[in-house]
């Protein structure tokens, strides 16, 4: 490693050094915290802690933000822009509550059924990019592509690989499962991670369909009560009734 007398002045020792240890944000910030510590007339230990709480947050922000990156979000939506007026706030105490994300640690599921429009992907969403904010891995992914790429994993032999990849995420969202019909391979794969996951890690699952029609879903009425007995047991159900929000012109789901 080089000394400080191998550059051309101080400055340039700084940066490198801060550049090698990987401190992003303090060397793009130093020397303008050194006018701000020159300025308020900080004492050393202040002018140091103002450099960690520094890069503290902009790791944190970095974080943040590779971990909405590989969540696999289709959109960017959060609580902040929802209109929990549109269906008369009947879901706003509820919804509320699970923005406070106390069923991720509990490994609980968060169940929402209604009809297309209505703001189910949307919560989901918004939802998800709150857990990626508190530090949660999250992966969000449309019911039809998770099960082809589980057959897929099948097909070459590295499905318990792929589930076991897909149960180490903290929170696990399945968008719009009720637009597929399962063969019986596929209901045996999907049977297989929600049962993996049951009562060690939280799932958030949006669906079209109300609970008594998804053998419309499944092979048979026995498959589906398998499957919901695992997905209802420690639930939010939230089903959600009303109008479009894309009739209306707005942009939820």
């Amino acid at each position: 490693m080089k000394c400080v007398s191998d550059y051309q002045n101080t400055d340039s020792y700084i940066c490198e050094m801060l550049k090698t240890f990987k401190l992003v944000d303090i060397r793009e910030n130093y020397l303008e915290e050194i006018e701000k510590a020159i300025r308020d007339n900080l004492g050393y230990k202040d002018f140091f802690l103002n450099l960690i709480k520094l890069e503290e947050a902009g790791k944190k922000s970095r974080f943040i933000e590779k971990n909405i990156a590989l969540a696999g979000f289709e959109k960017y939506t959060t609580f902040e822009n929802y209109d929990y007026a549109f269906h008369e706030h009947r879901y706003t105490k509820k919804l509320k509550e699970l923005e406070c994300l106390d069923f991720i640690p509990k490994a609980e599921n968060v169940i929402l059924i209604g009809p297309p429009g209505v703001g189910k992907s949307y919560i989901a969403t918004a939802l998800g990019i709150k857990a990626c904010d508190q530090g949660y891995t999250v992966r969000f992914v449309n019911a039809a592509e998770l099960m082809n790429k589980l057959v897929k994993a099948l097909d070459f032999g590295v499905v318990e690989r792929e589930i076991t990849k897909l149960n180490k995420i903290d929170l696990l969202v399945i968008d719009e499962l009720g637009y597929i019909n399962m063969n019986k391979e596929k209901e045996s794969l999907f049977f297989q991670l929600i049962r993996q996951r049951y009562e060690k890690k939280a799932l958030i699952l949006t669906t079209n369909l109300p609970f008594k029609n998804w053998n419309e879903i499944f092979t048979s009425q026995v498959a589906a009560t398998a499957i919901l007995d695992r997905l209802i047991h420690h639930s939010h159900v939230l089903s959600i009734t009303g109008d479009s929000y894309r009739v209306k012109g707005a942009s939820h789901e």
